[in-house]
């Protein structure tokens, strides 16, 4: 491999023992374990030889599902080429069917288990488990389980996309939204000004979220509510949950209150973690636990409560790229290529639930001039360099320290798509590891949103609650949006 190429190692195809990129490197570090877990629900049985066949033709041809992690002696983590043979790593568990009374549940803790068990680091870091099981959404499930060094969500689903294809046309892959450029005809004097005015914006917003996360990194806890984890090395069990919500729900508030459907989920977050800190007796916690006043206790004064919200750095990868990689050996971009940024919640109860949204549209504005996430992710990189693993470990579990959850939204296929002769049903992805007890993700599919949560039990006992609370908020948030349009169609 040639060494003069400046190629940042994040957006490039692994290569015979080749050192793992910056983030990868983390995830492999114990105190930073973390992996992906996809959970796709098919409208047929599954066939198991044809998801291994299927596997074969795909996943196996991009280089690290064909490669092991190993250490050098110097600490450095390298991949190592592997012959693979697939029938071990698809998992076909024997189930007794007759024994199985809630199949729902069933699949919950299937996943919840396979997400809390230790993968076997001595061989490619992927396994797919097949379960001919009916739930609610599905005739049968399939559940991938990823290191986390193997890429990014955006990957993964762009992975998921190129491997997939139109129930409508078999032969043909998903399509795919492209970025939209908007023509600016004003006059160029008028470009100019307001170019300069963004660059001015940019900067002085990047220095203020900077400082705040200097803030949050030495000493800026969020406040201990239930939904916040104790400091520790410790990595412990998850319970993996979701629910289906509406896309054309999300989409009404959207259009309604004029913003991004990120800013409608967040919004939602929002409303969803008040609602359940209300009725899981935080209240009483601070009031005899904490030993603060009421006006605390009633949300009049601030409770800091943050995320971290993980952001694409990347351009989209096109799944034509990807295609090619895998039937032409092609080389394409791939890997984990992401950033973060700490999103502060607006916890206090509203009488208007728009303000929910209204305040999330608000923080991610902000957040999006802001060069925050690049910045950090360069950090990181820096310190890598400079000082070690360790050190941008420490750096990186004290940020998750000192906040309360994970936030993130992946866009999936936008039409029916069917894997390896599987047409789908819903698909959803959460990531399992790290310090703070409670993950969000979101995943859209067709007309749906799939909300999957990812909770530490020890520290949120009641995850289901939790999340019948999200879904909750939304239907009261749209009811809200339904009375605005009403009321604007009045007026």
């Amino acid at each position: 491999m040639k060494k003069g190429k400046d190629i940042d190692r994040e957006e490039r195809e692994t290569a015979a023992n080749e050192p793992l990129s910056p983030v990868s490197q983390l995830f492999v570090l114990p105190g930073l374990y973390c992996v992906i877990v996809l959970t796709l629900g098919f409208k047929t049985r599954c066939n198991p030889s044809a998801i291994v066949e299927g596997i074969k033709n795909t996943w196996i041809k991009l280089p690290r599902f064909s490669s092991k992690v190993e250490m050098k002696k110097n600490g450095q983590a390298v991949w190592v080429p592997v012959t693979v043979r697939v029938e071990d790593h698809v998992i076909v568990p024997d189930l007794d069917h007759f024994n199985i009374e809630n199949p729902d549940q069933f699949i919950e803790d299937y996943t919840s288990n396979i997400a809390s068990t230790p993968m076997d680091m001595s061989r490619p870091l992927w396994e797919f488990h097949v379960l001919n099981v009916k739930t609610s959404s599905a005739k049968s499930v399939g559940i991938g389980k990823l290191h986390h060094s193997l890429g990014d969500g955006m990957s993964l689903m762009s992975l998921l996309l190129a491997s997939s294809r139109k129930v409508s046309d078999p032969k043909a892959p998903p399509t795919t939204t492209a970025t939209k450029k908007h023509a600016d005809s004003s006059a160029k004097g008028w470009w100019c000004i307001r170019r300069f005015w963004l660059v001015i914006n940019i900067i002085f917003t990047t220095l203020i979220e900077l400082f705040k996360f200097w803030l949050t990194l030495c000493f800026m806890r969020d406040t201990k509510t239930p939904l916040m984890s104790e400091p520790g090395d410790t990595v412990r069990p998850r319970k993996c949950i979701n629910r289906i919500i509406s896309l054309d729900d999300v989409k009404m508030i959207k259009n309604t209150m004029e913003m991004k459907v990120n800013d409608v989920l967040l919004g939602m977050t929002q409303a969803g973690v008040c609602y359940y800190r209300n009725i899981s007796s935080f209240l009483v916690s601070i009031l005899y636990v904490l030993k603060v006043d009421d006006d605390m206790a009633t949300g009049k004064k601030k409770v800091r409560l943050r995320g971290t919200v993980a952001v694409n750095l990347r351009p989209d990868t096109k799944i034509e790229d990807l295609t090619n990689m895998m039937e032409k050996g092609s080389k394409c971009r791939w890997g984990n290529f992401v950033g973060i940024v700490i999103f502060p919640l607006w916890v206090r109860g509203e009488d208007d639930p728009l303000e929910y949204v209204r305040k999330a549209k608000s923080t991610m504005d902000m957040k999006r001039i802001s060069m925050e996430a690049l910045i950090l992710y360069g950090l990181v990189k820096c310190i890598m360099k400079i000082f070690g693993d360790k050190a941008a470990e420490n750096i990186v579990k004290r940020v998750f320290g000192h906040t309360t959850l994970t936030f993130s939204s992946v866009m999936g296929p936008k039409e029916e798509v069917s894997l390896f002769d599987h047409p789908m049903s819903y698909v959803t992805a959460t990531a399992s590891g790290g310090p703070q007890a409670l993950i969000i993700h979101f995943v859209s599919y067709v007309d749906k949103i799939i909300i999957n949560l990812a909770v530490d039990t020890t520290v949120i006992p009641d995850p289901h609650q939790l999340c019948d609370d999200l879904v909750e908020s939304l239907g009261i948030i749209k009811l809200a949006a339904l009375e605005k349009g009403v009321h604007n169609m009045e007026v």
